[in-house]
């Protein structure tokens, strides 16, 4: 099976490329709790302390990928345990509020219809938590738990739901 022509597989990386809105780097403001969040990623990195400052520290970086080493910088004083269900659980608030607040993108993910959405992470070698975020193409497989991906898909058939 060769992915890039299969029109019921929509792989997503960087934001520059096809469907990278799809990513938490994707530059869409969010607001929460009354500030604003450059991306998703940076909400997302924040909600995994309880401590406000190390929140307005993730919130303050220009870049969604600095935000992420800012997180890892205090990863000792993280609440929620990455990868955990409280962790998915903030990934699930994060997504649906960047697509409630940015109607151009809910449409995008709608016009994906039922495709199977994956987080390509071949580039990242599946190291760290990229292959239960994302999978990898290897030979005819995808191989990772793809998560995003996952929860991607789960929002997508709520709002077709709530139509």
């Amino acid at each position: 099976m060769t992915f890039q022509n299969d029109p019921t597989i929509i792989p997503f990386t960087k934001t520059g490329l096809p469907n990278g809105y799809l990513g938490n780097m994707f530059p869409s403001p969010i607001e929460y709790d009354g500030k604003v969040w450059k991306t998703a990623e940076a909400l997302f990195q924040a909600l995994r302390f309880d401590d406000d400052e190390i929140r307005e520290l993730i919130r303050a970086e220009r870049s969604p990928l600095i935000a992420k080493v800012r997180s890892r910088q205090h990863k000792d004083m993280m609440t929620v345990q990455p990868m955990s269900s409280r962790d998915l659980d903030n990934m699930r608030i994060v997504l649906r509020l960047k697509f409630d607040q940015h109607e151009e993108l809910k449409r995008e993910l709608l016009s994906t219809g039922t495709a199977l959405l994956i987080e390509d992470v071949a580039a990242r070698k599946n190291r760290g938590s990229a292959a239960f975020w994302g999978a990898s193409l290897e030979g005819d497989d995808w191989v990772g738990k793809n998560k995003l991906g996952e929860l991607l898909m789960e929002l997508r058939g709520e709002l077709l739901t709530a139509k």
